[in-house]
């Protein structure tokens, strides 16, 4: 009994350490964002606490830089690529668990081979047929190239996998059409995992930098991970490190407070889809 609990403190102790290791970066991000910028800059040696912190770097966020128009922008195209998405992957799962048609395993299985192509590869793709189209600086040359994810339809697919065949031929002799029988059987049964794809995707659209970057160089359409490097060099200059440390904050909260609302369906939905049988 004594060996185990001394296995188990050391455990924890472990876990401790290191998720204080992980978590310093954020604290040290928030604790910068409430110095006042002369108090920053007069600390020859970095203190891990302020004795007066301020808010007016939030304010200076929003007031000195268009702040708040990077963050509606994100939030339209994050809106707009995850809700087209959905509808993708879903009906792609769905065609390939369920429905029969020559070649359905083959094909499968070379759309999978895609996921073996280098990214950087599809960026240059899609860059030229986006500019071909003369979409660049829109919204719509923004969110088409993200519309579909094979990762995300080999998971869902897997998920409509495990769903017994004997509720699909069941359902198809009373007459229900595929449709009505993803959407009143097959949706219902994998909302977890449907929610977890929904929250690994608005986390993806709201960190995605290289696309936007390359596909926009108009202001009106960066996004937050654009518009931070905006900031830096023409907002509030290369300085003023406590300003840049709250827009950043501001920036972060919103999938912050996400992953804590639905950690639990994140978790569940990852393992669901590793779990066949």
């Amino acid at each position: 009994m004594t060996k185990n609990r001394l296995l188990t403190i050391i455990t924890y102790a472990f876990l401790t350490f290191w998720a204080l290791v992980v978590l310093f970066p954020f604290y040290w991000m928030v604790l910068t964002s409430v110095k006042d910028y002369g108090a920053y800059n007069a600390e020859y040696i970095p203190k891990f606490f302020t004795l007066s912190p301020t808010l007016q770097n939030y304010a200076d966020a929003f007031t000195t830089v268009a702040l708040g128009k990077y963050l509606l922008n994100t939030l339209i195209f994050t809106v707009g690529t995850t809700t087209l998405m959905l509808v993708v992957i879903t009906l792609a799962a769905f065609a390939f668990a369920r429905l029969q048609f020559v070649g359905r395993d083959i094909a499968f299985t070379l759309f999978l081979a895609l996921m073996m192509i280098p990214n950087e590869l599809v960026v240059i793709t899609n860059f030229t047929t986006i500019t071909n189209l003369e979409l660049r600086n829109t919204f719509t040359g923004l969110i088409l190239p993200s519309v579909t994810s094979v990762f995300y339809i080999y998971l869902l697919r897997e998920n409509f996998a495990q769903i017994p065949d004997e509720l699909y031929y069941a359902a198809k002799v009373d007459g229900t059409s595929d449709l009505r029988f993803l959407r009143k059987v097959m949706i219902p049964i994998c909302r977890p995992t449907l929610i977890t794809i929904t929250i690994l995707k608005i986390i993806e659209c709201w960190n995605s930098y290289v696309w936007p970057r390359l596909i926009t160089d108009d202001a009106d359409y960066y996004l937050v991970s654009n518009g931070i490097q905006e900031i830096r060099e023409n907002g509030f200059g290369r300085a003023n490190i406590p300003a840049m440390m709250a827009a950043v904050v501001v920036i972060s909260l919103p999938l912050v407070i996400l992953f804590l609302l639905f950690r639990k369906q994140i978790m569940s939905g990852v393992a669901r889809g590793g779990t066949k049988g």
